[in-house]
């Protein structure tokens, strides 16, 4: 019997293009198809080796004499609750995520769209129509998910679901031993209330209840303020020629 071609995955090489987050350098990447009934395995393998995931598409970077994006996964069990992160879930104690499918709505786009402007407005992602945004939710042959955040309501603790204006959206991928924050966005109004970091420290907790080990958040770029963030959800693990190692000291406090 013939076996489905994706079982044996092909790798491609993109050419050099600008690098998004440091200045005068170019980016390549090797990428592969996540279709079909094994992709979901594939996926697990792939992100393992430090891939990342966007619409059906694996990609990690290739670039020719630099190493500056390294893949970094927070460690759930040992997570280290600073008095910053519990002052910034304090903050947020009136917000819930509901987890829904990977489907998208005007809602998510309009606050996307914003977020993009306010945050992002020279960055490519500017220019997606709401029917990119819907491929970006939806195209997946993996388990992904959408969670919404919004304030809770009076009926919060029978549906599970907040009411009122959305706030955030995560879109993310539920792996054999994490979740994989793939992208999120939040309303830049209340950026006063740290929902960016509120959704991560969600991801934590979720992941904890679970017993799930690990919650990837993707690349970290030494010198790119951008990815600067990632660097405090600690204790966290770096890949490098030698697999996974944990990245700060053991005796954090």
């Amino acid at each position: 019997m013939t076996r489905h071609h994706t079982d044996h995955p092909q790798f491609y090489l993109t050419a050099p293009s600008p690098c998004p987050y440091l200045d005068d350098r170019q980016e390549r990447k090797v990428f592969t198809h996540l279709i079909g009934h094994n992709a979901p395995a594939l996926n697990d393998v792939l992100t393992q080796g430090g891939f990342r995931r966007s619409q059906n598409i694996a990609y990690r970077p290739a670039c020719e004499n630099c190493r500056a994006c390294v893949s970094v996964r927070v460690r759930v069990k040992d997570f280290v609750w600073t008095k910053s992160f519990k002052r910034q879930w304090k903050q947020c104690a009136d917000i819930i995520g509901a987890r829904l499918p990977a489907s998208p709505s005007a809602e998510q786009y309009d606050l996307f769209r914003d977020y993009l402007l306010s945050r992002h407005e020279s960055g490519g992602m500017t220019e997606m129509s709401v029917l990119d945004y819907a491929m970006m939710v939806e195209d997946t042959h993996v388990e992904t998910m959408v969670i919404e955040y919004r304030r809770r309501g009076p009926d919060t603790f029978l549906t599970g679901m907040g009411e009122g204006p959305l706030l955030g959206v995560a879109l993310s991928d539920q792996l054999a031993d994490g979740l994989s924050m793939v992208y999120s966005f939040y309303d830049p109004a209340n950026d006063k209330a740290g929902l960016g970091t509120f959704m991560i420290l969600d991801h934590i907790e979720r992941a904890r209840r679970m017993n799930l080990p690990y919650v990837y958040l993707g690349y970290w770029v030494d010198g790119s303020p951008k990815m600067a963030y990632k660097a405090r959800f600690r204790p966290q693990e770096h890949l490098g020629p030698d697999g996974w190692t944990r990245a700060d000291s053991p005796d954090l406090k």
